[in-house]
């Protein structure tokens, strides 16, 4: 896609916490026969090692395989018997850590989402981890996709207007993750407070954009 400019795979090889607060603002994009469709990302949670949250916690299996593997590919699971979520993996290969994507705002492709996913209330379209893979048509066929090749299906860009965007939708705040039971006081979900595609809001520390 030569008009975006994709996160190189260095980018993904710091620990998953650090990733996951530098990946907002950042456009995750689906790439279809409809078109491009997605946008920039706003709230993240974190999964590291020896994280009993995290699904690499036992070990590699034929569904975790792609957490052990190289940085900057996507970790696709399937929840609950009919939702997918999807990850980017960090660190190097050996080294299993991920950063679930939980909401994006549709600055891409709207259309073609709502068509995906009818809802009335536009920040219901991507408001969430489930909400976003079913609006941009993300599903068990992406898993493995690699982030960083402009022909992938499944791709993150850069926000040229990175600073200008967190600034809008700051400030960043950090606080436990949603929706887990184990390690569920770890503060590993970051989201960006002024976005109303926000998932979960509670109270938490507030970090600068650049943090």
């Amino acid at each position: 896609m030569s008009n975006f400019t994709l996160l190189p795979r260095s980018f993904y090889k710091p620990p998953a916490d650090v990733v996951a607060r530098r990946l907002l603002g950042h456009w995750l994009l689906r790439a279809s026969p409809e078109g491009i469709c997605g946008g920039p990302i706003v709230e993240v949670e974190a999964y590291l090692t020896n994280d009993p949250a995290c699904h690499a916690a036992v070990g590699p299996t034929s569904r975790n395989r792609v957490m052990f593997g190289a940085p900057g590919y996507a970790y696709v699971y399937f929840i609950y018997g009919c939702h997918f979520c999807v990850n980017a993996v960090c660190r190097p290969a050996g080294v299993a850590e991920a950063v679930l994507i939980r909401a994006v705002e549709p600055l891409f492709g709207e259309a073609i989402m709502r068509r995906r996913r009818r809802v009335s209330a536009r920040s219901a379209l991507t408001n969430g981890p489930a909400k976003l893979c079913e609006g941009m048509g993300i599903d068990s066929a992406l898993a493995a996709s690699d982030l960083c090749d402009a022909g992938s299906a499944l791709f993150i860009a850069r926000n040229p207007s990175l600073a200008q965007f967190r600034k809008q939708r700051g400030p960043l705040v950090r606080t436990a993750r949603v929706g887990i039971t184990q390690a569920a006081a770890l503060p590993l979900r970051f989201y960006l407070s002024n976005s109303p595609f926000v998932s979960h809001r509670a109270a938490g520390r507030k970090l600068t954009a650049s943090a």
